[in-house]
């Protein structure tokens, strides 16, 4: 096996409790598309952590429950705030526009966080017909610089949304990692602070595959079984999502794996601080280490530790950790920065 990489933490494999999971499932017939006894057990965890009014609905990937998720809330005609960096505006492939029908308004943002004050000028045209019409701010929960909205952060966000019309919904691909970062629980990072819909990520700690999109108010959910199928992601062998699901959430497994990228991102991240010619451009709060490298180092260093480059104008590197990156795997990975950067 190569050198674990650091370039996503979709490039880990599967934490062997999620693999005896899904083999625990895979045993005789059970009805199918949420038939099982497993799927109700799997969202009886999401109601123990999120409250016990929230409807939960599984789906195949991230793009999936983010773009569905919107497209529960919105009309064609509307608009979607969003961070420029965010994943539903950079890495979806245009699929929140083409599904939802709405204009993505993209918010300029160093850290990969919105703020009150950066929204507010852009509620305008309310009522008139040649306008798109305000409707929901979409955050990403950890951010994609690996930054993290604390509890008040999302309580403003949030009340500033409902004052004014909108909705807030939450790309919670990391939000375990978040949750971590802040020793905050789940229930207190959404339904606490007043997050509308959340799409709850679980194939980056751990999982093999599968996301649920949580409603925090029931009557926005009322046709989305209908969106769901529609939409291409009505899983028939819905149990093995579900028995993931269940591994992640029973005990403490989801927060092992986040604390354990945590952890191995803060030592990353020091680490490479050390290095004369590199510097983080983003405070290490979840996964995430971002940093500038002399831009003559980049593919060397990529041809033995894969990872992205971010912003190539700045020559700024993303360099991610997981659920299964080692110690080890960070000091050789510095010992090689040590040996290039000269």
């Amino acid at each position: 096996m190569s050198s674990r990489s650091f370039a996503s933490d979709n490039n880990a494999g599967v934490h062997p409790e999620i693999i005896d999971a899904i083999r625990n499932a895979n045993d005789g017939h059970v009805i199918a598309y949420g038939g099982d006894p497993i799927t109700p057990r799997a969202m009886e965890l999401f109601q123990k952590h999120f409250g016990s009014d929230v409807a939960v609905f599984f789906v195949f990937g991230g793009t999936g429950a983010n773009v569905l998720g919107l497209k529960a809330i919105t009309q064609p005609h509307h608009a979607i705030f969003c961070a420029d960096t965010a994943h539903v505006n950079v890495d979806e492939c245009g699929a929140p526009e083409k599904f939802t029908g709405c204009k993505l308004i993209t918010i300029p943002t160093q850290d990969g966080k919105l703020r009150v004050e950066q929204i507010k000028p852009l509620l305008h045209g309310i009522g008139v017909e040649h306008h798109v019409q305000p409707r929901v701010i979409t955050i990403s929960q950890a951010t994609e610089m690996g930054t993290i909205y604390t509890c008040d952060e999302l309580k403003t966000l949030a009340d500033f949304a409902h004052d004014n019309g909108l909705l807030l919904h939450v790309d919670g691909a990391r939000l375990a990692n978040a949750a971590v970062g802040l020793n905050n629980t789940f229930k207190e990072l959404t339904t606490d602070v007043g997050v509308d819909v959340l799409s709850f990520g679980g194939t980056k700690n751990g999982m093999m595959y599968g996301e649920a999109v949580v409603f925090f108010d029931k009557t926005r959910a009322v046709d989305f079984k209908y969106i769901r199928k529609q939409g291409m992601h009505l899983p028939s062998k819905m149990r093995f999502i579900s028995a993931q699901f269940e591994a992640l959430l029973a005990g403490d497994l989801w927060r092992r794996g986040a604390a354990h990228a945590n952890r191995m991102a803060q030592l990353l991240g020091s680490e490479l601080a050390k290095v004369p010619k590199i510097k983080l451009t983003q405070p290490v709060e979840s996964n995430g280490v971002f940093a500038t490298i002399p831009k003559e180092y980049i593919p060397t260093l990529q041809e033995k530790y894969f990872f992205y480059v971010w912003d190539d104008a700045i020559s700024e590197v993303r360099l991610m950790a997981s659920f299964d990156t080692s110690e080890a795997d960070i000091h050789d990975f510095i010992e090689f920065v040590k040996q290039i950067v000269q």
